[in-house]
């Protein structure tokens, strides 16, 4: 199929089965590989959305400046679509970016801010009260604050959930995500648990994001906060798009296994996905107990891991952090394929 503009590549990612990295789960497991949207995230799909119905309510007029905060994912998106469109872009991120996404940023024409990576949400030198100060005294700028912007979990409400629910015929009982915006998980989740009330949401947290206790006392604990390597994975305050209702139970997962998950699924699956694809396989390890053979999960694996290069990919960046030294502990056995793939019907 031949296409008009990159922006037309959008969504219809492939719902791949693993194997390797799961042969001691009892259910099929499946990755959605949202690496193979044009800017090799699943944020291509909410930029896409947000700014384009940001142009149907005239809050961004053409040669306009669209403005956020990002961790990299979002970032890359919204400076694609903002490519195609002739808007200019300008972007906070926190300094724990990796340099892949920084310098993949910088190559789309945005304009980027490095902010200081342990500054609290409330501080003027944080990513989040950085893009809304710049918003502010841009002329013209459009703020697509996807941490509380509603189109970004109907984005996924609407493409995500479906082409996942299409994929597995109907038959997915659990969906796995990192939580930070909450969109993907929750837009997706939304769509799911409407066809099916019975489907388990988990959301993966990170040592040092306050999501995980907030959800389970309703407490907003600052005690909680402190820093930690996984991008794209937990927060320092409380989303707008996070719907705690929705999801069943957070986990949290630690940097280092989580990194070494990530590296798992290049050796063994031939998957070379990002750090937070790495958080959501070690979630699903410590809760595989729960699953049954007659379980289908699907795992979000939200972007590709050429942008974690010079970090989880990088062997003296491992070093470094103190996590590359036994390896072995978190890698599974060396195992043949059990069972052969098949389609979600079995």
């Amino acid at each position: 199929m031949a296409y008009s503009n990159i922006l037309e590549t959008i969504g219809k990612t492939p719902l791949v089965r693993l194997n390797k990295t799961v042969a001691n789960v009892r259910a099929r497991v499946y990755a959605k590989l949202e690496s193979f949207n044009p800017g090799l995230s699943a944020k291509d799909r909410i930029a896409l959305h947000i700014i384009e119905r940001a142009e149907q309510m005239g809050r961004l007029q053409p040669g306009g400046t669209v403005v956020d905060a990002t961790s990299g994912n979002t970032g890359l998106s919204l400076a694609m679509v903002c490519a195609w469109k002739g808007y200019r872009c300008v972007l906070t991120v926190t300094e724990k970016i990796s340099k892949d996404k920084l310098n993949s940023l910088r190559a789309m024409g945005a304009e980027v801010e490095l902010c200081p990576k342990d500054a609290k949400h409330d501080d003027p030198r944080s990513y989040v009260r950085r893009a809304e100060q710049l918003a502010r005294e841009i002329p013209g700028a459009f703020y697509a604050n996807q941490n509380f912007n509603a189109d970004n979990a109907e984005a996924h409400y609407l493409s995500t959930g479906p082409e996942i629910w299409a994929e597995t015929d109907g038959q997915v009982t659990w969906l796995i995500g990192s939580a930070s915006t909450g969109g993907t998980l929750c837009g997706t989740g939304r769509y799911l648990r409407e066809q099916n009330p019975k489907v388990k949401i988990i959301a993966v947290d990170a040592y040092g994001s306050v999501l995980k206790k907030y959800h389970e006392t309703g407490i907003f604990d600052e005690s909680e906060i402190g820093p930690y390597q996984i991008e794209g994975t937990g927060k320092n305050f409380i989303p707008g798009n996070v719907d705690f209702e929705l999801i069943d139970r957070f986990v949290k997962v630690t940097d280092r296994e989580s990194a070494l998950r990530t590296r798992e699924l290049a050796r063994r699956e031939g998957i070379l996905a990002g750090y937070s694809s790495g958080a959501v396989l070690q979630c699903l390890h410590q809760i595989k107990e729960q699953l049954t053979p007659q379980d289908v999960v699907v795992l979000l694996f939200a972007d590709h891991g050429s942008k974690y290069i010079s970090k989880v990919f990088d062997d003296e960046w491992m070093k470094e952090q103190g996590f590359l030294p036994e390896e072995e502990a978190v890698e599974e056995p060396a195992a043949t394929i059990a069972n052969p793939p098949h389609s979600p019907k079995g």
